[in-house]
């Protein structure tokens, strides 16, 4: 994929845009709202992340599950959905394992496998430190909106 895109945003990022209750909701808000195809990228698992965390009670507001999922659609209708193939996973996985990764923090390292993947600008998370651990090249387009 040579497309190159502007922006990046993390599933923390989509939840928050997403969840008027989160405390990160203004700050994340417009930057789901200005995303295009053109302009803004998501990895593909965070479609399922986002669903997941809306469609439960969790400190915010619960989404109904038909609710959670339009909210999914409208993101993946209005940016680019980044997808690894099976190649680009192991490859992810076996630089994580070389800075010594483990855990949950696997899915920052494919996130940001598809941010480079799509040469993002702009890396926008919730969860900068750890991006900027797994990714410390990446470390000046990784930002907290």
């Amino acid at each position: 994929m040579s497309e190159r895109v502007k922006v990046f945003l993390d599933t923390s990022v989509l939840i928050a845009a997403n969840d008027i209750d989160h405390e990160r909701h203004a700050d994340s808000r417009p930057l789901l709202a200005a995303a295009t195809q053109e302009n803004c990228a998501c990895g593909v698992h965070s479609l399922a992340e986002t669903y997941a965390n809306l469609s439960i009670v969790k400190g915010g507001r619960q989404q109904r599950p038909e609710t959670a999922f339009r909210l999914v659609e409208q993101i993946a209708g209005r940016m680019m959905v980044v997808a690894l193939d099976p190649e680009e996973y192991l490859t992810a996985i076996g630089d994580a394992a070389k800075l010594r990764i483990a855990g949950g923090t696997i899915y920052d390292a494919l996130f940001l496998k598809c941010a480079r993947k799509v040469g993002a600008q702009r890396i926008y998370t919730l969860n900068a430190r750890h991006f900027k651990l797994v990714a410390p090249d990446l470390a000046g387009r990784i930002v907290t909106p």
